[in-house]
């Protein structure tokens, strides 16, 4: 079945709604009603809900090239995540402990060169009303395409910047199969995701084909 941006955006976002709009036995309407509405303007800021990044994206691309991660965790420096959910240019994470350790890690991350990350509290009851949500903003220094997805001359060089140096330690290449989850992030489809276009998908595809046959990451897993 063929990738369909719109369908897979709706039920993320279907689904990311529900979570995070804490349930009626344990908050008041009122609070339900803040929370979806907040919902609704961080769908609108970030882009849809997703689940998981690119392995080149800014927000997890703090990791082992040997190692790639697709979610924000200790391993690509946040400390204190709890009740987590992601988009497009951001995440949300709940912690039940004020959010300082998130905000402390956001703080302490490297500097990235293709985008600022920023944290912030939020003043609104989001998954439980005795949770503190925290907002993490991936800012990119470039503009998005007009369909919010992100521009090749940004994707490609992320991508390359991160997987180049494997060809140092590499003793197989990876085919676009194997590797297309971590390059297009998830829900993903032949050459496409929430993240990547057609154009800039194919695009990455066709550069990775020809990387992978020049033999650098050694002979072609199959």
């Amino acid at each position: 079945m063929a990738f369909r941006a719109d369908e897979a955006a709706r039920i993320g976002n279907e689904r990311v709604l529900n979570y995070l709009v804490p349930k009626p036995k344990e908050a008041t309407e009122s609070q339900r009603a803040r929370a979806k509405e907040a919902v609704f303007d961080i769908l609108y800021e970030l882009g849809p809900a997703i689940d998981t990044y690119p392995s080149w994206h800014p927000l997890v691309s703090n990791h082992d090239s040997r190692y790639p991660e697709t979610l924000p965790g200790s391993k690509n420096g946040y400390e204190g995540l709890d009740h987590t959910r992601c988009f497009v240019n951001g995440f949300i994470t709940c912690p039940y402990d004020g959010g300082q350790k998130v905000i402390d890690s956001v703080e302490a991350l490297p500097r990235h060169h293709a985008a600022t990350i920023t944290a912030e509290r939020l003043d609104v009851p989001l998954y439980h009303p005795l949770a503190t949500p925290i907002l993490v903003k991936c800012k990119w220094h470039e503009p998005l395409l007009m369909d919010g997805t992100i521009p090749l001359a940004v994707a490609l060089p992320l991508l390359l910047e991160s997987e180049l140096p494997c060809w140092r330690s590499s003793e197989v290449a990876e085919t676009w199969e194997s590797m297309r989850s971590y390059f297009l992030g998830s829900p993903y489809g032949s050459r496409s995701s929430l993240f990547v276009n057609q154009e800039t998908g194919q695009a990455i595809k066709k550069i990775w084909n020809a990387l992978i046959h020049t033999g650098m990451f050694g002979p072609i897993k199959v």
